[in-house]
């Protein structure tokens, strides 16, 4: 039999799959709980939040406040890195109840010496926690309500707010009612705002046909971070197989001297745990990771697992691969791609506890041999979903801020349950989404539906697999857009360089998203000194992206009207809104585009506002609710900073 209780508590809120997973957050953010709270009759409830972080023994709590339909609301702050645990109490206020019934009374005109004599038992009940001020107040009540000398003054007390306040603080919790526990992730901020761009390592030399060093990218780096970028990821950095090889784009048969791609890892040089001998050792790449670091960039590593025929796992664990009864291993496919070159780790290995625990070593080694703090991971949708639930567990005990984003384009539930299981952010289908219907529908369904609670998205317009159609031979005018929309409507955003910013987008073939002469299998040797518009607006986006605190979250936004669909609108604000941008970007990458834009509601009542465009220096008054925006392909945006005046 259960506890007894007239409380319910129903439709609590935020969680994700009745608290199988946690909800996500950064240091400092706000977690907004809601929750049906009701009981049986007309009697005054109360009901709280109660909540904790890991390390520590109390629970704090936080009051609720009504909505309507029997809705209750409260907000918590996440102060530290980890897991917080929250729940829901509820309760039938007994003093409560009878301070209303007593008042009602009163105003009556009924003698409520019984009523005062019920209240002395809740005014003593109250005296067990009260701080010594209110105990001489409660103590003065109690002779008041007992002493029928004292009545008038007594039924005033009664009444007081003083009264109602200190029942509210010390309330007496008969026959309350608890929901279930669930939790909170909370990540470094990093997790939420972050700036990435990926190059090759092997394409950072100076000299024409040479490989390039871990000492070439240190040469790179100031030219990273003068562009804003805080996050530079590099393809797998180990070495690279020679059996099955693959060529130049991607040709079954490697030609001497083709150096292959590094997602074929593994060879007589080693591992995972391994840097590629032309690109340097391993202490080369600790001074590289110390190096960017001191420039405020991150180096993310890629954590793909696989071996190339050669890795060292297929002698030493034959059982971590999947052979077929010719004696052949099964190789890698993704039809109509084959990866003759790449051998997927068989996870339903009988030894699948040493294959996990190897694995976990190899993460945890380049955390704390080399201090890498993020990892992106290859393809973590062709691995076992409860692998990655373990795995990220156990780092975040020892590391918790170490941040994984997982590239995967895959199937929506699919890339839904590695958020869920822990991933920090992910890969989307930004890339794809071009209309203005497109791009309103994905952003809203990403932060207006219960992704926004764990799915975090990173916007990429291009990477080294993939090379969208609208990009291929584009013009200035339609990078620099897909830029601008990556920058402002998500918080984290990365780009494949200097491909992008070069506008390199000749496809392999007709109808393929695949780059011709792919970095994935030669390297080259880029003019990293050339600077262009789109580096010089990049730059300048990514500056205003670190100096406008609305920009550097995803969820707080709002899509304006505007009349002209190649066109769109969108106002974005911080938490506490006291930093708001509005958006207006063109997706006529070829002529002038006009429009009128309707502002959101919240600047109504504000009007007529101060905007500056961040992008030029231009400020304006806009008195309307509806203005007039007309954006050339030169330049096909506006981000404006909307002034508190």
């Amino acid at each position: 039999m259960q506890n007894q209780t007239r409380i319910v508590i129903e439709n609590l809120a935020p969680q994700i799959d009745n608290g199988a997973y946690y909800i996500k957050r950064i240091v400092g953010q706000t977690v907004t709980v809601t929750a049906d709270v009701f009981s049986d009759g007309h009697d005054i409830i109360e009901c709280c939040v109660k909540f904790k972080h890991e390390a520590d023994k109390n629970w704090q709590e936080v009051r609720m406040s009504p909505r309507d339909n029997e809705q209750w609301t409260a907000n918590f702050k996440v102060e530290k890195q980890g897991l917080y645990s929250y729940f829901v109490e509820g309760w039938v206020d007994y003093a409560l109840n009878w301070q209303h019934g007593t008042e009602r009374k009163i105003n009556d005109n009924q003698y409520v010496k019984s009523e005062l004599l019920e209240g002395a038992e809740y005014v003593k009940a109250a005296l067990k926690y009260a701080n010594d001020s209110e105990k001489e107040y409660l103590e003065k009540l109690v002779i008041h309500f007992t002493n029928e000398s004292d009545y008038e003054v007594a039924i005033q007390e009664a009444m007081s707010s003083e009264l109602n306040q200190i029942f509210k603080k010390y309330p007496i919790r008969l026959l309350e009612n608890k929901s279930q526990e669930l939790q909170v992730y909370v990540d470094r901020k990093k997790a939420l705002f972050s700036t990435w761009y990926e190059f090759f390592p092997r394409s950072a030399s100076e000299e024409e046909g040479k490989h390039g060093t871990f000492k070439d990218c240190e040469r790179l780096l100031p030219r990273v971070a003068s562009m804003g970028f805080d996050t530079l990821y590099f393809p797998p950095i180990h070495p690279i197989g020679e059996v099955n090889r693959k060529g130049k784009n991607n040709a079954t048969n490697a030609e001497p001297g083709d150096v292959g791609s590094p997602w074929g890892i593994g060879s007589q040089y080693g591992g995972h745990k391994s840097t590629h001998p032309d690109l340097g050792t391993i202490d080369d790449f600790k001074s590289l990771v110390k190096k960017a670091k001191e420039l405020g960039i991150e180096v993310a590593m890629d954590y793909a697992l696989q071996a190339a025929p050669d890795h060292p796992y297929v002698k030493d664990f034959p059982q971590w691969f999947k052979w077929r009864p010719d004696g052949t291993v099964q190789y890698a496919e993704n039809p109509p791609k084959k990866y003759q070159d790449i051998q997927p780790i068989y996870f339903e290995s009988k030894d699948w506890k040493n294959l996990w625990k190897e694995l976990l070593d190899v993460a945890l080694f380049w955390i704390e041999e080399c201090d890498v703090k993020i990892y992106r991971v290859d393809n973590p949708h062709t691995k076992p979903f409860f692998f990655w639930g373990w795995l990220i567990g156990e780092i975040k005990k020892k590391h918790p801020d170490v941040l994984f984003l997982a590239e995967a384009f895959t199937r929506p539930k699919i890339m839904n349950e590695l958020a869920k299981q822990g991933f920090t952010q992910s890969y989307t289908y930004f890339t794809w989404r071009n209309s203005k219907h497109e791009l309103t529908q994905y952003v809203e369904e990403l932060t207006q539906s219960e992704q926004k609670e764990f799915y975090r998205p990173n916007f990429w317009p291009n990477t080294p697999d993939i090379n969208p159609f609208h990009l291929q031979n584009g013009n200035e005018s339609i990078h620099l857009q897909k830029y601008f929309l990556a920058a402002t409507l998500s918080s984290s955003i990365g780009i494949y360089g200097p491909v992008f910013e070069y506008r390199i987008s000749t496809p392999l073939a007709p109808g393929r998203e695949e780059y011709l002469h792919s970095e994935k299998y030669e390297f080259f040797k880029w003019d990293w000194e050339k600077q262009n518009k789109i580096t010089t607006l990049i730059t300048k986006i990514n500056t205003i992206r670190k100096e406008q605190a609305s920009l550097q979250q995803t969820n707080n936004i709002a899509f304006c009207a505007t009349n002209n669909d190649l066109i769109m609108a969108y106002y974005k604000f911080d938490d506490d809104k006291e930093n708001e941008t509005l958006m207006v970007a063109s997706l006529d990458s070829n002529y002038t585009a006009q429009s009128m834009v309707l502002l959101p509601n919240e600047l109504h009542e504000r009007l007529p506002i101060h905007i500056t465009d961040l992008i030029t220096g231009n400020s304006y008054i806009w008195e309307n609710e509806w203005n007039y925006v007309e954006l050339s392909a030169d330049l096909p945006f506006h981000l404006f900073k909307i002034h508190k005046e």
